[in-house]
């Protein structure tokens, strides 16, 4: 069996360093999970630019005015905030899927902007905000437990 062949249970076999030492390291089932975490902060980018969007051509959808939101700015300055925060949490998604150790601490970073930005935002569209901290709290969940188990065997 080669070094970079896998077997069925999914255990990568014996790697060699370069010194000669031995190292087993096994893939788990928990990598699925990091995955997700990645699809999920994709997907939450694309919904903050979805509000962001909507912030900046639409306020007269949201439920209260911008006077009755917790944080008093426009609606302008909220679309700008959360497209910015959208293009960053779904740049760290798509690094998280590369396997990338930096792309775990700017998810985190950047899930729990996201969810105190939602937390922010809660008056203006309830149901929208409490999903977003929900997958958040998941997001963040997933790569602080398992983070380390999404990096490719080459790059070990």
């Amino acid at each position: 069996m080669s070094q970079t062949a896998q077997s069925a249970s999914g255990v990568v076999p014996e790697q060699r360093s370069p010194a000669g030492t031995r190292n087993v390291e096994e893939e788990t089932g928990w990598v699925g999970m990091v995955a997700f975490g990645g699809m999920m902060m994709i997907m939450l980018g694309a919904f903050h630019a979805m509000a962001g969007f909507v912030a900046l051509f639409q306020d007269e959808y949201f439920l209260v005015g911008a006077n009755g939101l917790v944080v008093n700015v426009d609606y302008t300055a909220w679309g700008w905030t959360h497209l910015i925060l959208g293009a960053l949490v779904l740049g760290a998604g798509i690094a998280l899927l590369a396997g990338q150790m930096w792309a775990r601490v700017v998810a985190v970073v950047v899930a729990m902007g996201s969810a105190i930005i939602n937390l922010a935002f809660l008056a203006a569209h309830p149901v929208w905000s409490m999903l977003m901290i929900a997958l958040d709290v998941l997001v963040i969940w997933a790569v602080t437990v398992h983070g380390s188990e999404m990096k490719a065997p080459s790059r070990r």
